[in-house]
């Protein structure tokens, strides 16, 4: 056992790292998390000791005093595309760069988790960026093992595999999105344990390894398998998505990465799941790993619940919730400077100044529009809902103070903001992403 060795996970608080932070503490490694959030390490595991590193722009100094006395280092850090919290160049090749001068010269096992298909001539930046960084890790003079997964599937889901849940649990009918696209999976749990593996020293220093099931399966397929863990009832229809559609609809969702939204239909996911995810388990076999479990083997050992059904089905719905609230204040907004004379005479008529009308209905315009936007804007999306929140209701307690006969109005305008209010409330709680 490796009782005392120290192991520094880097994005330890992801999908893959959160799953080797757990397996290192189970080996008997002391572990350190690195990541950009506190809140979220924390929220990981509150009893570790966590770095609060920007991982794409911490220089070689400050990693040389971090991993000082590391056996091992596991870069699980990662982004799937450049946006306005990612750069894939200073992610995926700047940070390498980096942590390999500041282990040079050290006996510290550098463990690079890749992605299976990485290429110096991928389709996407995301493939030829992770490619480039662990060429810079096979030129170093460190103890290195890079390991490659396909599509890693695990009990919490992000991005691509939250798609694919999200779309599995469709209702009536299927979208395809390249449904013959070959499709490999790997057990999240697999990929721990072949860190665990590499970090033991059980596996030989230099080695390059796909982690992957054995056999490729239809995205169709997968998707299918999928909803019947989830406890749903086959379709009977099934749609095609046309490829022009798609690009227009990763053209968007790149826009939103602008915007601080990871969305999984941006195009690189998109060209990913054209191309297809699959790799080889050769090279992993023969340097002594376990074998990957086949998806069926992971699904059983990961059996659905009530809550893999509600976030399944949340997953997709969650957008929507975002566009009808910046719809609704955007809307409210531009009507009421539209009928800004109107509303002012609703307030100047129950014995208000005008003056103060206009500042009134002024402000709430203002309010309106600044909440619209501020919801499409990832990093102030939870504010934003508190602020549509603490609105409402104080739209509420005014009219019923100073314009109480507006409730009994036919067309409903205060009844009608009650529901807003739940909606705001039920997209703030949906908001955390780890």
């Amino acid at each position: 056992m490796p009782d005392g060795k120290l192991a520094v996970v880097l994005g330890a608080y992801g999908l893959i790292g959160a799953a080797c932070l757990r397996a290192l503490k189970a080996d008997g490694f002391t572990v350190v998390g690195v990541g950009r959030s506190m809140k979220a390490g924390a929220a990981t595991d509150s009893g570790i000791r966590w770095l609060c590193r920007d991982i794409a722009a911490t220089p070689a100094t400050v990693w040389a005093t971090d991993l000082a006395g590391a056996d091992v280092v596991v870069n699980a850090s990662g982004a799937l595309q450049d946006g306005a919290r990612d750069n894939l160049t200073g992610i995926h090749e700047t940070a390498i760069s980096q942590l390999l001068a500041a282990l040079s010269g050290t006996g510290t096992r550098f463990i690079q988790i890749s992605a299976a298909g990485v290429s110096e001539n991928a389709s996407t930046a995301f493939f030829r960026s992770k490619m480039r960084g662990d060429r810079l890790v096979m030129a170093s003079d460190l103890d290195w093992v890079i390991l490659r997964p396909t599509l890693v599937i695990g009990p919490q889901a992000y991005g691509g595999t939250a798609l694919l849940r999200g779309g599995a649990a469709l209702p009536l009918v299927t979208i395809n999105i390249h449904p013959n696209a070959p499709i490999q999976t790997v057990a999240v749990d697999d990929v721990a344990q072949a860190v665990v593996q590499a970090a033991r020293g059980d596996i030989a220093g230099g080695t390059v390894a796909d982690l992957t099931e054995p056999d490729a399966s239809t995205l169709a397929d997968v998707t299918a398998r999928l909803r019947r863990w989830q406890g749903f009832p086959p379709r009977r229809f099934s749609i095609t998505i046309p490829e022009s559609l798609m690009r227009v609809v990763g053209s968007a969702a790149d826009a939103l990465g602008w915007l601080g939204w990871r969305s999984p239909l941006r195009t690189t996911a998109l060209r990913t799941l054209k191309d297809g995810i699959t790799g080889d388990p050769s090279a992993w076999l023969a340097a002594g790993g376990q074998p990957c479990k086949p998806l069926d083997r992971t699904l059983v050992d990961m059996p659905a619940t009530v809550q893999e059904r509600w976030f399944a089905r949340l997953y997709l719905l969650m957008p929507v919730m975002v566009a009808t609230l910046a719809l609704f204040w955007l809307a409210s907004g531009l009507i009421g400077i539209w009928s800004r004379e109107a509303a002012q005479a609703v307030l100047t008529d129950r014995d208000f100044s005008g003056a103060i009308a206009a500042v009134a209905i002024g402000a709430g315009i203002l309010a309106d529009i600044g909440l619209g936007l501020a919801i499409l804007y990832r990093p102030w999306a939870r504010i934003a809902c508190l602020g549509m929140i603490a609105a409402s209701i104080a739209y509420l307690a005014g009219a019923t103070i100073w314009t109480a006969d507006l409730w009994a109005d036919p067309l409903g305008p205060l009844v009608k903001i009650l529901p807003g209010i739940v909606l705001s409330m039920i997209l703030a709680a949906l908001l955390d992403e780890r």
